[in-house]
């Protein structure tokens, strides 16, 4: 995964190293040697993710980030403080200021391409429903005021600690007091998954050191859950073992501590995690309350055309501006007359219904589809190139066609296939009238071709 980094350091020998080891990893570059110059330039041309010194004349890195999270066009961008400072206290404050981590001078190369690309891959999901957020403002429809990710409330969260012994759940508990939080302890990965799968569940603290559970498997299993996905994962790890914590980025943790654990940052780290699950499921309930009636389409529980071509628009301009990557798919069902010629309405109903549901179900969550119109269905994938639009294709495609769809009366049921056709916005097309003219003429070549296949836009 590539991102967009902005280097922040007075010092320009830092700058020039973090640069080219950056560069050399493939991630795109600019850099700023003051705080107002930083600040300017994140205001100009947000960035993906922003790594500060802290240690600067005139404005310091703990003003510069305060002033990141107060302004509206960058109060979203993921913080992270590159410092010689090593105190504990001044960790937390870095934290309480609204930075999402804290590195220690020399960084460590493993441990901060994992930091970038996990902040990075939660930010993506963070704009994908912010963006969904003003695509329904754009049809007129109410948004409920959201405040600040920072001015969320953390009172009264249910944490889970999952570790064998209960010191750290007695830690946080005591220090999560004030806020009437509810701490539980989780001794094995069963008891873990069912708290974490529990709607009232606002974070989980896995204690990767634990002996007799794998806290890695259990991190990974928790990631895989459709109940818990969205839960945020804390894990405690050794410090300096830095092929662990890169892991444990990779497995989907939001966030982590390293041991020995200071108890302030422990619950600074998770009162950031809470209040950002808090925002997030706030954005969610808002987007799908206000969407749901008029942009959905009744049969298939599915985005409309209305609402596609609407959110295709800022999806096409944005990917335009930054120069990524975005597919489209254009997902027809094979033969679909015959199947209301021979089987009726209704059957052709049932037909629409499994097909959508095997579609998003082998979506990326913040991927896309929409029932286009008739059998028609359209998939946008942002961050994926052309090559990723054809992988996926062929994967909807293969979904769909292994089993039979149940029918009243035909005991083996009704074999279905789809074609499907490709096309890229980073094969020139900057606009979405081409775009989907470009998907398709790609799917009629698949029709053209047999049915039941996978065609790129030439």
């Amino acid at each position: 995964m590539s991102a967009r980094v902005l280097v922040v350091d007075d010092v320009l020998p830092n700058v020039k190293l973090l640069e080219a080891r950056l560069t050399a990893e493939y991630f795109d570059v600019t850099v700023a040697h003051s705080g107002p110059e930083a600040l300017a330039k994140a205001s100009a041309d947000p960035p993906d993710i922003v790594l500060l010194d802290v240690m600067m004349p005139g404005m310091d890195g703990f003003e510069v980030c305060r002033r990141l999270k107060a302004e509206p066009r960058t109060r979203h961008i993921p913080v992270v403080m590159v410092t010689a400072l090593s105190a504990a206290e001044d960790r937390v404050r870095g934290l309480e200021c609204g930075a999402d981590d804290f590195l220690t001078k020399p960084v460590r190369d493993l441990a901060l391409y994992a930091r970038i690309r996990s902040l990075v891959r939660l930010k993506m999901l963070a704009d994908e429903w912010r963006l969904r957020s003003d695509t329904s403002e754009r049809f007129g429809m109410r948004e409920d005021a959201l405040a600040g990710e920072r001015d969320i409330p953390t009172q009264g969260a249910r944490v889970c600690v999952v570790d064998e012994l209960p010191g750290l759940a007695r830690a946080l508990e005591k220090a999560l007091a004030a806020d009437g939080a509810m701490v539980e302890l989780a001794g094995d990965g069963a008891s873990a998954r069912a708290s974490a799968e529990s709607e009232r569940c606002d974070a989980v603290l896995v204690n990767t050191l634990m002996r007799k559970t794998d806290g890695l498997r259990l991190c990974a299993e928790l990631r895989s859950s459709e109940r818990a996905r969205h839960v945020p994962l804390l894990a405690v790890l050794d410090d300096g073992d830095d092929k662990r914590l890169a892991k444990a980025l990779d497995l989907g943790v939001t966030d982590y501590l390293l041991t020995p654990i200071e108890p302030n940052e422990l619950v600074a780290r998770v009162r950031t995690q809470i209040r950002r699950k808090r925002y997030m499921d706030a954005l969610r309930a808002n987007y799908e309350r206000n969407m749901a009636l008029a942009l959905t389409d009744a049969l298939t529980g599915l985005h409309n055309r209305r609402y596609m071509e609407a959110h295709l628009v800022g999806l096409v301009r944005r990917a335009a501006q930054s120069r990524r990557p975005l597919a489209l798919l254009m997902v027809d069902i094979d033969e679909f007359k015959s199947v209301n010629d021979t089987h009726g309405h209704m059957v052709g109903d049932e037909v629409l219904r499994v097909v959508a549901n095997r579609l998003q179900r082998n979506l990326r969550p913040f991927d896309t589809v929409a029932r286009w119109g008739g059998e028609e269905f359209l998939v946008v994938m942002p961050e994926a190139d052309r090559k990723i639009g054809l992988m996926v294709g062929e994967r909807l495609r293969a979904k769909v066609a292994e089993s039979a769809i149940p029918v009243e009366g035909k005991a083996e049921g009704l074999p279905i296939t789809i074609s499907v056709g490709v096309a890229a916005a980073e094969e020139g097309i900057e606009d979405m009238p081409g775009l989907i003219r470009a998907a398709d003429e790609a799917l009629y070549r698949a029709k053209q071709n047999g049915r039941n296949r996978v065609e790129g836009s030439l």
